[in-house]
């Protein structure tokens, strides 16, 4: 890629840049396959040219298909679904033909490792868990109740693994559904993020708590986690300072590789928390009874707040969009949620070109 003028990103080595203003150009690459985007339709066929010159390769047109996740384009926007990809687990499950639900997860499930049930085939319980982990990459939904049964893949039981086919039928009733990504022309992007956390709310083995993070990018998610803390959050302040360290460092990554993408500068991001004390803990640097003994690894947010590359702001618990990655939750609340979050059915999309193409360069 340097003999093109590309050059590889500090943030992401998968991603290589070049060029300004209507020449920029952005390429993805894993192993021999590229996805391509541009400035223009234009300068996009100027480098397949270039690229059709040095190596051999075939043009597969429009992004439609990548590493198991669907495309579905048109001029309102790109909505990666997963479609296919539910359908070969679902068939590897046996359930190809079971009865949808509308939930991934029962409201208030406890499951815990030191169960009475009889133990299922770990091999094929961590198969159908894997699989499940590869969907949390194209949608937000599933994070939560993907990680919870992740924790017992060591030995699981038929609890757990009702839990799993549980999330399999949830699937199975929304294999139509993505997030859509927009474009909106002379708008800058704005990244926005928000973190939060359910104090020791559904570990009852070791008591740890879940953070959630997610980040916006204009309106649509890019990217998102939910994950048990490393440590025994011993207050909510704790809990919800934990989650917005992790998410401090997320936003400074995402940030860095935006402007990277760009080639400009990104605005501050803005981190929404709904815990007051934790909002003062990070802009107060005194330590106190409640706060002297968090790790210090977990201050790094104090200093980001302090060089502005973050700024911490308030939000009501009730304006949260992502309940849906620390807890289960009641099918009203869950669907409002996953709406307000930007997930849509796919079936009216239709392909047409937008300016990104698929590159399959058959020359490693």
């Amino acid at each position: 890629m340097g003999v093109l003028g590309f050059k590889k990103c500090p943030s992401q080595h998968a991603v290589y840049c070049r060029g300004v203003g209507f020449e920029r150009h952005v390429v993805g690459v894993y192993v021999d396959d590229l996805i391509i985007t541009g400035s223009s339709c234009n300068s996009i066929k100027r480098f397949k040219a270039q690229m059709a010159e040095i190596f051999k390769m075939s043009d597969l047109g429009l992004l439609t298909y990548y590493l198991g996740i669907e495309v579905k384009q048109n001029d309102e926007g790109i909505t990666p679904s997963r479609g296919s990809y539910v359908q070969k687990i679902l068939e590897k499950a046996g359930m190809e033909e079971c009865n949808p639900c509308e939930v991934p997860m029962q409201t208030k499930l406890k499951l815990s490792k030191e169960s009475d049930s009889p133990r299922v085939d770990a091999t094929e319980y961590r198969s159908l868990v894997g699989s499940l982990r590869y969907l949390v990459n194209t949608l937000s939904d599933l994070a939560f109740s993907v990680g919870y049964v992740s924790r017992f893949m060591e030995e699981p039981h038929e609890e757990h693994l009702a839990a799993v086919k549980h999330i399999l039928r949830y699937v199975a009733g929304t294999s139509d559904w993505g997030l859509r990504y927009t474009r909106k022309k002379g708008d800058k992007p704005v990244l926005l993020g928000s973190s939060d956390s359910d104090l020791a709310g559904d570990d009852v083995d070791s008591r740890k708590s879940t953070s959630r993070v997610i980040f916006f990018l204009g309106d649509s998610p890019i990217s998102w986690q939910s994950a048990k803390q490393k440590v025994v959050a011993l207050s909510s302040c704790e809990a919800e300072y934990i989650a917005a360290a992790t998410a401090a460092c997320q936003a400074v990554w995402l940030a860095w590789l935006l402007a990277e993408i760009l080639n400009s500068v990104v605005s501050r991001t803005v981190l929404r928390v709904d815990n007051k004390s934790t909002i003062s803990l990070v802009k107060n640097p005194v330590h106190n009874d409640r706060s002297k003994y968090i790790d210090i690894r977990f201050h790094l947010i104090r200093e980001y707040a302090h060089n502005g590359q973050i700024e911490v702001s308030f939000i009501r618990t009730s304006e949260q969009l992502g309940d849906v990655l620390i807890k289960p939750l009641c099918k009203t609340k869950f669907q409002k949620l996953c709406t307000k979050i930007g997930l849509h059915t796919c079936k009216e999309f239709r392909a047409q070109d937008l300016g990104g193409d698929l590159l399959n360069n058959s020359c490693a």
